[in-house]
């Protein structure tokens, strides 16, 4: 550990020996988690991620969630951002629905409903709406693919994961609700970017502070969906990469 000061504060950075075991990134990414003050706030606030300030700030510029609401959080491990659905909506108090879905197991949150599954499942959409009680208000989407150090391929992959919550935001958001989504910086041009404008009455891309400073991740938020249309050839293709 080393400790920098200056200016009459002291500031504490945490470097790791590195250790036979570890790789290089490895080693990178445990001393930036020590050294990331929304983690250790997240610590003490009791929330189970980082993330869950990401939506913390959305929410509080563009009040998204609202009390009552029915919420699906897609890729929902560790739980950070249901915390804080449950919390904005009133869940504590017996006012609306969360649902959220993963591959991973996620630890019990009160009132929240979790499947342990994969979205994409043909029955997903019936299941999630059957626990909601109905359609969806809010689709959240904080999912990131394994990130595979090449820049093409690693925006074709969260494109790809974009592209599949799309889809399934379709199925299950009522008219008029929203739809927030993680991507990379330059990933959501083209087809993505078009079908997200002709299904919502307003599209923009977002930047919160919690999102690190040396990230190239973004959300897209798209509100005021259009509703489902008659002919399910008019809804938008899912793009598989290779």
């Amino acid at each position: 550990m080393s400790a920098k000061s200056g200016g009459g504060s002291r500031e504490m950075t945490v470097r790791l020996k590195t250790a036979k075991k570890r790789t290089t990134s490895q080693q990178r990414w445990l001393e930036r988690q020590l050294n990331d003050p929304y983690v250790a706030r997240a610590k003490r606030e009791g929330w189970r991620s980082r993330a869950a300030f990401k939506l913390i700030e959305i929410d509080d510029k563009l009040k998204l969630l609202k009390p009552g609401q029915r919420i699906v959080d897609l890729g929902a491990a560790p739980g950070g951002w249901l915390q804080v659905a449950a919390k904005r909506i009133g869940l504590e108090r017996g006012l609306g629905k969360i649902v959220g879905i993963d591959l991973l197991a996620v630890d019990p949150i009160a009132g929240v409903e979790f499947i342990q599954g994969d979205f994409t499942a043909d029955d997903a959409p019936d299941r999630l709406k059957a626990l909601l009680g109905g359609e969806a208000d809010v689709v959240l989407s904080d999912m990131a693919a394994n990130a595979m150090g090449h820049k093409q391929t690693d925006h074709m992959k969260i494109i790809y994961l974009a592209e599949l919550a799309i889809h399934f935001a379709r199925e299950v958001l009522a008219p008029g609700g929203h739809f927030l989504c993680k991507v990379l910086q330059g990933g959501t041009e083209g087809q993505l970017l078009a079908d997200l404008k002709r299904d919502f009455a307003t599209v923009k891309h977002i930047k919160p502070q919690a999102s690190r400073a040396d990230s190239s991740e973004l959300y897209v938020l798209a509100m005021g969906f259009r509703g489902r249309p008659a002919d399910p050839q008019e809804m938008g293709s899912v793009i598989v990469p290779d």
